[in-house]
């Protein structure tokens, strides 16, 4: 349970100002179809995240337990300073009308936009950490949905409530805790 915890609230923390958060925006704006755009939010984060959870589990096959422990303390510090800088998202993304409907459109603009972004890199560092692959990937998931769905229902009103800023500065120092953590446990 704590896996599961843990990757809800790191995700959801990590995700916000994020650019699949900005690209969830846009979606919305240009749109206007919250359901086939949550949903396609939802089908792209778990596809993305079994892949990263996978790859986090199978690290743990190959690194040895020292190994393992400085890679992943040094993977958390890293996200640390990157949850630091902020995202900007291309409106490149997005078409005017949509190849494949709203719901594909989302589908494939979240899973691209996943690759390499910091919530799909902790789903790996998260699942080597906790060698709990289903229990990270639910709780990645539920932390990306948290974060983005009520973007696309609430829209920009949603961003004027929160300071990104501190969002940020809080997600850096959890990440900071859990890389100290890893490296002195």
């Amino acid at each position: 349970m704590e896996a599961f915890l843990i990757s809800t609230g790191i995700v959801a923390l990590a995700e916000m100002g994020d650019k699949t958060q900005l690209l969830a925006l846009i979606l919305a704006a240009r749109f206007r179809k919250p359901w086939p755009i949550v949903l396609g939010i939802f089908v792209a984060t778990i596809a993305n995240h079994a892949l990263a959870g996978a790859a986090g589990a199978w690290v743990t096959t190959v690194l040895g337990p020292d190994v393992l422990r400085w890679v992943l303390g040094g993977s958390f510090i890293a996200m640390a300073l990157w949850m630091l800088i902020p995202d900007s998202v291309d409106d490149a993304e997005t078409s005017s009308t949509p190849r494949f409907g709203v719901f594909g459109t989302t589908v494939v603009a979240f899973f691209l936009a996943e690759m390499g972004d910091k919530t799909q890199i902790a789903t790996v560092m998260l699942a080597a950490q906790y060698q709990a692959w289903a229990w990270v990937v639910a709780g990645t998931t539920l932390g990306m949905m948290l974060a983005n769905a009520p973007v696309v229902w609430l829209g920009d009103k949603i961003t004027k409530l929160v300071p990104l800023r501190v969002v940020h500065v809080v997600s850096a120092l959890i990440f900071l805790g859990l890389g100290l953590f890893a490296l002195w446990a």
